[in-house]
């Protein structure tokens, strides 16, 4: 039986259409009733029987800090384990939620894995884990961490969570780590990533020029279940279609919806200058801030990333951006 942590999320829905499409037997965690209709409206987009697909699944409510739920999810016999479960904020005030669930939680489902002595663990990661780039060369899966750069809570919680995946792989468990670039996807528009769509399609008018990489949900779960088929072990993974500033993503979602492309441009000071606003301003209503520090400099910083290792490695090509924005944004409209 393969496990998926996380199922509810945008990685984890996604794998599990993959996942059932194959007809593996699968069991997949949640927190909320109301998540597992996001489950439902991903599969929508694969097939018109979403809810048949669905039903296929071993649906179990667990929370990865809680071990006594998670004892529940490793009974019977568990063979491959998809982590996919994470925390993911630029408010420094989430720092130790994401603490408890990237790190703790993800020691306790390896844990359970090395117990169970499950045949293979994958791990989604992110490139916010891979040490920064050196003199502006492209940023590789060798890239040492720093402790002391400036690296956001986000970027630490998902490095340490890593380093409770090693130390599985020193207790005899095979292991895969992905690193993802920013992950485009259908299915969740008023979160994440998904907000880029949403946020153009209602008017979006500014813009900043950092960059980064980018890469399509599907391709980081074809690209998940290819390694753990593979006889791959132990080794990490950076997932990236094209290096692309947020310029050129949002031009081109505007584009696709036939809606005006954001034209004020924010530079590094008035970035700088709006996220202090927007923290002074939530101090006041408590609301959650639109813009943080961190967020403020990540859309400003030019970061470029390589996929060779995957792509030698598994000999696999990746869908061009704009093809996956065309079709999440068919996926929105439709």
């Amino acid at each position: 039986m393969i496990l998926v942590t996380g199922g509810t999320g945008l990685v984890g829905s996604h794998l599990l259409y993959h996942l059932i499409r194959e007809n593996n037997v699968v069991r997949a965690t949640y927190r909320s009733e109301d998540k597992l209709e996001k489950v439902k409206t991903v599969f929508s987009f694969y097939t018109g029987n979403s809810l048949s697909f669905f039903k296929k699944i071993e649906w179990i409510r667990a929370d990865i800090n809680d071990t006594p739920s998670l004892k529940a999810v490793f009974e019977g016999e568990i063979t491959y384990v998809y982590h996919c479960a994470a925390l993911v904020s630029f408010n420094p005030e989430d720092y130790r939620k994401m603490r408890k669930v990237n790190i703790e939680g993800t020691a306790n489902v390896i844990n359970f894995s090395i117990d169970k002595k499950i045949k293979k663990f994958c791990h989604v990661s992110s490139i916010a884990a891979i040490g920064d780039s050196i003199n502006g060369n492209l940023t590789t899966e060798e890239n040492e961490w720093n402790d002391q750069s400036e690296n956001h809570g986000y970027s630490i919680t998902k490095y340490g969570a890593e380093m409770e995946v090693w130390r599985a792989s020193q207790e005899g468990i095979d292991i895969v780590i992905v690193n993802p670039g920013v992950i485009l996807g259908a299915g969740f528009f008023n979160e994440g990533s998904g907000k880029f769509f949403t946020q153009v399609y209602n008017g979006f008018k500014f813009f900043t020029e950092g960059v980064t990489g980018f890469v399509g949900v599907k391709d980081v779960v074809k690209v998940m279940i290819n390694l753990m088929n593979s006889n791959i072990k132990n080794e990490r993974f950076i997932l990236v279609s094209e290096n692309k500033s947020f310029k050129e993503i949002f031009f081109t979602i505007a584009d696709v919806f036939n809606k005006k492309r954001p034209s004020i441009k924010i530079g590094k000071f008035a970035t700088s200058l709006l996220w202090k606003i927007d923290w002074f301003l939530t101090t006041i209503t408590r609301k959650q801030p639109l813009l943080t520090k961190n967020s403020a400099r990540s859309s400003q910083r030019k970061e470029y990333y390589s996929s060779e290792k995957i792509k030698k490695e598994l000999g696999y090509e990746f869908e061009p951006i704009d093809t996956v924005i065309k079709e999440i944004c068919n996926n929105y409209s439709g």
